[in-house]
Formats: C-alpha cells, sequence, structure tokens
C-alpha cells in the first residue's frame, strides 16, 4: 500500500522551484496559478532568498504548488494520502476533493489570513528533539506554550509567544536534547490563529467539493476521512488546532503501508518516517532526478 504525503511549512528553501519549472508544462501551469491567486509564484520559488519566503502568505501557496507540480510529474496512484498542516491542500488537491486552482486560492486566503493573525503579537514555534510526549506536554502547557505539531519520531514543536519560547530554550523538558527555532513567521496551529479560522471557513463554502478518490488520513487525529465536506471542515479548523502526525503515522501501519513518497519539497516526513515507521520503505521527491527512484519503488511496490 502506498501513500503519498505532503509537507509543510518551514519545508521550503530558496529556488527550490527551479528544477520542476524545467519539466514540460511545469512553467505554465504555476503562471496560470499565480494569475489566479495575484502571487508570482515562479519569482518566489526560483528568485526569492529565505526571508521573502518565510513569510507565511507567500510559503503557504508555494508548498501546494510545489506539491501539486511533484504530484504531476510522478503521476502515481496513491492509495492513501495526507498532508502535515498546510500539506493537507496539496493532499486534499491530490485526492480530487477540490480541484487545483481551487486549492492554490484556498491557500493563499489562508496564508493571508495567518500572516495577518501573526501579526498580532510575537510569536513562533520550536522543535524539541528527544523526550517522552508525557513528561513534555506537560512541561510546555506549564510554559504557556501549545504543542503545536506531535510529529512522533521522538519531535513535537511547541508554539507560543517570543517570550515563551525564550523561556523555553532555557527550561527544556527533562529528556529533551536540543531546542530548534523554526523558520516560520507565528505560533501555527495555536489560539493565536484563532482570526485565520472565520476567514478560511468562508471561502471553503464557495468551494465545490467531491469525496476522496484514495484513503484521505486526517492530521486532526489521524482518523479517515470518507467525505469531502469533512475534509474541508477539517481544512478549515485544523489552522487553530495541533497537528497529530504521529496518530497519521500509526495509521498508515494500521492500513498496510508499505511505502511512502513525499512531494516536494520532501524530506522532514521522509524523516520522521524512517524513525517511526522502519519497516516502510520511504522516499523524497526533493527534485526531478528523484523521480526515477520513486517510479522504481512504486513499481516494487506494486509487484509485493
Amino acid at each position: 500500500m502506498l501513500v503519498l504525503v505532503a509537507p509543510g511549512q518551514g519545508a521550503q528553501t530558496p529556488g527550490f522551484l527551479t528544477p520542476w519549472l524545467e519539466l514540460p508544462g511545469a512553467a505554465d501551469r504555476l503562471a496560470g496559478w499565480s494569475d489566479a491567486i495575484g502571487l508570482d509564484l515562479a519569482h518566489y520559488g526560483t528568485k526569492a532568498d529565505a526571508d521573502e519566503i518565510r513569510d507565511t502568505a507567500v510559503a503557504q501557496p508555494l508548498l501546494v504548488a510545489a506539491g501539486l507540480l511533484s504530484a504531476a510529474a510522478l503521476d502515481a496512484a496513491p492509495d492513501v494520502l495526507a498532508g502535515h498542516s498546510v500539506g493537507e491542500i496539496t493532499a486534499a488537491a491530490l485526492a480530487g476533493v477540490i480541484d487545483d486552482e481551487a486549492a492554490l486560492r484556498l491557500v493563499r486566503t489562508r496564508g493571508l489570513g495567518m500572516a495577518e493573525a501573526a501579526a498580532v503579537t510575537e510569536t513562533g514555534m520550536a522543535a524539541l528533539l528527544g523526550g517522552d510526549p508525557a513528561v513534555t506536554v506537560p512541561h510546555l502547557e506549564k510554559l504557556g506554550l501549545t504543542p503545536a505539531n506531535v510529529n512522533g519520531g521522538g519531535q513535537i514543536v511547541a508554539a507560543g509567544t517570543a517570550e515563551q519560547i525564550a523561556a523555553l530554550a532555557e527550561d527544556k523538558p527533562e529528556g529533551v536534547r536540543r531546542v530548534v527555532p523554526l523558520k516560520v513567521a507565528g505560533a501555527f496551529h495555536t489560539h493565536h490563529m484563532a482570526p485565520a479560522v472565520e476567514k478560511l471557513r468562508a471561502a471553503a463554502g464557495t468551494l465545490t467539493v467531491a469525496d476522496p478518490k484514495a484513503t484521505y488520513v486526517s492530521n486532526a487525529d489521524g482518523k479517515t476521512v470518507a467525505t469531502g465536506t469533512e475534509v474541508i471542515a477539517r481544512l478549515v479548523g485544523q489552522v487553530a488546532n495541533p497537528v497529530r502526525w504521529d496518530l497519521c503515522m500509526e495509521t498508515f501501519e494500521e492500513l498496510g503501508v508499505t511505502a511512502l513518497i513525499e512531494a516536494a519539497p520532501g524530506g522532514t516526513l521522509v524523516g520522521l518516517a524512517k524513525r517511526a515507521l522502519p519497516g516502510v520503505k520511504a522516499l523524497a521527491l526533493k527534485t526531478p532526478d528523484d523521480l526515477d527512484a520513486a517510479r522504481a519503488l512504486i513499481s516494487e511496490h506494486a509487484g509485493a
């Protein structure tokens, strides 16, 4: 069983779209999406620096565009689809719940709304490496922080105000080896994002929605979702609620997933899978050079 996953914010790096735009038709597709959402995706994906693409309103559409381009180039039919944070919009489009342009319009609204919410208070996120969640989570809550991403594989991402993040660096939970600040512009998946939820709900109400054509796993709780309306409702609520990627990986295991491919700009979710799902073959689409290896993995998976 093959699962295709899409990464969340923080996976972007300067120039990461450049090699994907060399594929036939990719530049034209990106230009059409850029016109539809009023954002020059080619510029930001090829020429912008790290600070420019850290802007939430830019990063989110870039990530969805990259995921859709790389998945189209792979041209696979995964059994299971899932996305981390904003990657859920990519997964929804790949599952046929919404079309590609609708996904870009929705993520543009999401990014703008979250950027506006993040501007109210100086907030941020930090990854905690190591430790026991049973110890780490209460410690974060004591500091006023939210365990915004429970990623499995020994990783939890905390979110809160700049002062709370600074306090965490000085007062790590027992067993945590490192606290790594993330290159994001706000405390995503926390109550700080509540204003963005209403904007996204209004935009979601205009969508034409279909039921997913593959098994869709929600990062809200790792459960499979059978209807398009429920997928969209979860996409909206997810903005201000934690991502439970650990539960998604548990569901992959329960479903019998044997191979995992991460859409561009891949790497993060493959790393988590290698720690939490050692029996699953995992591969990231970082550049088009990875497509042949991904196709070989799919063929091997199909033969098995």
